[in-house]
Formats: C-alpha cells, structure tokens, sequence
C-alpha cells in the first residue's frame, strides 16, 4: 500500500512510541503511577510516549496544532491542522499486564479527521486509514462486517467505571442491546474498538462519555472500511458531543435504534 508522507510521520511516530511502551509493558510492575482520578491512572508511560510523538511530529510539521491526552492543547501557527494524540488508550489494561492497548494519532483538517493511526504494541497490529485512500490492518485491506441483523453480531462498547459516566443509563442500553445480539465485548480502549469494526472483527460499536483523542482516529478507520459512524443524536459531532455508534449501513441503524429505546416503566 502507498501511504503520503504525512501518513509515513504518523505510522513512524506511533512506532516509536509504540517500542517504548512495549519496553514499560515487560516492566509494568516497576512502574511508577500516579493517580488522576478515581480509577484513571496514568504511567510514566504515558507521558513519555506523548512527548514522542509529539516530538516526531513537531519535527515534521513544526506550524500544526496538538491535542494529546496529557497535556494542554497546543494551537498551531498554521490553523488548519491538529494533531489528536492518545499516546496510551487502555491504561488500566497495561497496568494491570492486559495486553489491550494502543497509540492512537488522528490528524484534523479543517476541522475533518483525514488520517489515523492505531497501533498495539503488543500484537503488532497497525492500522491506518486517509480520507479517501481506505483503511488497512499492516497492509491488508480492512472491510466491516456485512451482518445485516443484530442477532447475528458481536458488539462492542464501553462501561463507565468509577467515577465516571451515568452507569444507570448505561446498564439500560446494555439491557436493550444484549436481548438483541450475539454478544457484547468490551476491550477496554475506544480505539481498537473501533479499529476492530473496521476489521470486521467487532460488527458495530457504541460508547458515550469519549474524549476526541479516544475516538478521531478510530472514526476515520470505520469510515474508511466502508462503515457509518454517528453521535448519539444521529448526526456526526462525535468529538463535540463525546459519544459514537457505528457499524455498517445496517447494523448502525439498528443499533441507535436499540439503544435509544425508552426506559420501560412499571
């Protein structure tokens, strides 16, 4: 596949990022954490792979904007681009030796998400996508799932923890959805979520409470691969609004159908 070279930065800069925390996974007992809320903890890790990237990146195209995790938001000279940077999207699962995790880099132009980055470190998956150009898993082609009903369909999402989201909210949508499907996953980072529906692996996605860096490469990589992504009101402010739902044509539909179904009163 022929990538641009904005795309080679991208994939180099993830890659290197990448090496690092595959060196911290082998030593995760030893790492020192600090705590950033109730159940959100981050690692050095986490801040030394961000300012790799955000080194890499800089380097190359020193006048865009950055938007990582951890840090503040940098804007840039040039005004119409922005780096979206997770640096490490599954946290809980490095800490805890869970090898589920990824880097994620989405570049914004004019306010679209043109290109997209996610790679595991662990399983040596990359995936990449540019507008336009479709999405790939190393250098094979992606395609979603062509499922066309939710029993037949694996689907992911995402369940607040601790501290964070509306759980009574959440447990009703799941109560809808699992009468409905094959099976529910949850991965534990938004961003091989999505890859996965990219891949076919996972038929559709939904997850409410995301930051952009979560989510802006992962959106690109579904649509690339032919899929639908949406916000939770059906229109496409997924970044503004915090939440997603995706799939293809038919199972996106269904699945905001679903889930948007009125609590049932007694």
């Amino acid at each position: 596949m022929a990538r641009s070279a904005l795309l080679n930065v991208m994939v180099q800069a993830a890659l290197k990022a990448g090496k690092s925390l595959s060196r911290d996974f082998g030593e995760v007992q030893n790492l020192q954490v600090s705590v950033k809320g109730p159940g959100d903890f981050v690692s050095q890790a986490d801040f030394k792979a961000q300012k790799i990237i955000h080194d890499e990146l800089l380097k190359a195209r020193p006048t865009y904007g950055f938007l990582g995790e951890e840090s503040e938001e940098i804007k840039g000279t040039d005004g119409a681009h922005r780096w979206i940077v997770d640096p490490l999207d599954g946290t809980t699962n490095f800490l805890h030796g869970i090898p589920m995790f990824s880097v994620s880099i989405a570049l914004e132009r004019n306010g679209e998400i043109v290109g997209a980055v996610v790679f595991n470190p662990a399983t040596d998956e990359l995936y990449t996508a540019e507008r336009g150009g479709g999405a790939f898993l190393n250098d094979r082609r992606l395609r979603v799932a062509s499922r066309r009903v939710l029993s037949d369909c694996v689907i992911g999402c995402g369940v607040p923890h601790l501290g964070r989201g509306n759980h009574g909210k959440f447990l009703v949508e799941l109560r809808h959805v699992m009468g409905e499907v094959a099976g529910i996953r949850r991965v534990g980072s938004a961003a091989l979520d999505l890859a996965y529906v990219a891949a076919g692996r996972f038929d559709g996605f939904w997850e409410v409470g995301l930051s952009p860096w979560d989510m802006a490469a992962g959106i690109l990589l579904v649509r690339e691969a032919g899929g639908f992504v949406s916000d939770f009101n059906g229109g496409t402010d997924m970044l503004g609004t915090s939440s997603i739902i995706c799939g293809n044509e038919h199972i996106q539909k269904a699945l905001a159908e679903v889930i948007k179904r009125p609590i049932p009163t007694k």
